[in-house]
């Protein structure tokens, strides 16, 4: 895991199914238990998705809270 995939989950969207358009750190816990069981995609997407998914399944979500912080204030810099 590196500061650089925590950031893409923050930024990336789910580009097809049920939760297409929403942010990969926003998917349910049950959504992503689906992909464990059923395979996570190939490359990019599937690593997102299988680390949040380990983030989830562990109780982790905080660690994405400083990032979220930080992202909506950069966002709101003029």
């Amino acid at each position: 895991m590196n500061p650089e995939s925590l950031q893409r989950l923050l930024t990336r969207t789910m580009p097809f199914g049920k939760y297409q358009g929403r942010l990969i750190a926003d998917l349910p816990g049950d959504y992503l238990a689906w992909f464990a069981r059923k395979g996570f995609p190939s490359g990019e997407l599937g690593s997102l998705l299988a680390l949040m998914y380990e983030i989830d399944h562990n109780g982790l979500g905080e660690l994405l809270t400083p990032l979220r912080s930080q992202l909506q204030a950069t966002s709101r810099k003029p």
